[in-house]
């Protein structure tokens, strides 16, 4: 499968990393934790969605090929010091954050799965665990029930957006409809979850 440029793609990668570090280190500075603390829940709220992505398909977790996912995260640690009030004291920053980055990496977890030649519902789902489970990880660290279990529509935002994207790839639509439709499908459905409060029904057994 033809893709987009390398170059864009890592500009959308490195972008999500920022944005999900950012929220990440926004929470971590919120719970008192320390400068290097904060720093770690950044990174592995950063990598930790695409480290088991890439184990799962099995190649070299992308972190280790380039420093630049810790400049990244440390680009995301100077935005926080800068707007520390706005960020720690707010929750809006933080479920926008969050949100963008859930968005960027399901499309960057897609497209890496296809370019594997795996089919569309394997893309799918390393879509959503490259989205998701950074995220788990980042509220594992700061002793939270993780956000994907106990909130809005999360993980199934994730699947729809990737759903959009194949559908996109079938009609033949060039990639870039194809990416950015999955992406906006994510991020609007997580901002009517939010909005409307659209939650799955909870389990229960008799």
């Amino acid at each position: 499968m033809d893709s987009l440029p390398l170059t864009l793609r890592e500009a959308i990668e490195y972008i999500g990393t920022i944005v999900f570090a950012i929220s990440g280190i926004r929470l971590a500075a919120a719970k008192g934790f320390d400068w290097f603390g904060a720093f770690v829940v950044g990174f592995v709220t950063a990598i930790g969605g695409g480290t088991v992505r890439d184990l799962l398909l099995d190649v070299t977790p992308f972190w280790m090929l380039s420093p630049a996912y810790l400049w990244c995260t440390l680009l995301g640690m100077i935005v926080v010091f800068i707007f520390n009030r706005q960020l720690v004291r707010l929750d809006l920053p933080f479920f926008i954050f969050d949100a963008i980055g859930l968005a960027l990496f399901v499309v960057i977890g897609i497209e890496k799965t296809l370019d594997l030649k795996y089919p569309f519902w394997v893309a799918i789902t390393m879509g959503t665990i490259t989205g998701i489970v950074g995220g788990v990880m980042r509220d594992n660290f700061i002793n939270e029930t993780p956000l994907v279990f106990r909130k809005e529509i999360y993980a199934l935002a994730c699947v729809m957006g990737g759903t959009v994207f194949a559908a996109c790839y079938y009609l033949h639509f060039n990639h870039e409809v194809c990416e950015l439709s999955a992406a906006a499908t994510v991020l609007i459905i997580r901002i009517l979850a939010i909005k409307f409060h659209w939650h799955l029904p909870k389990m229960k057994l008799r």
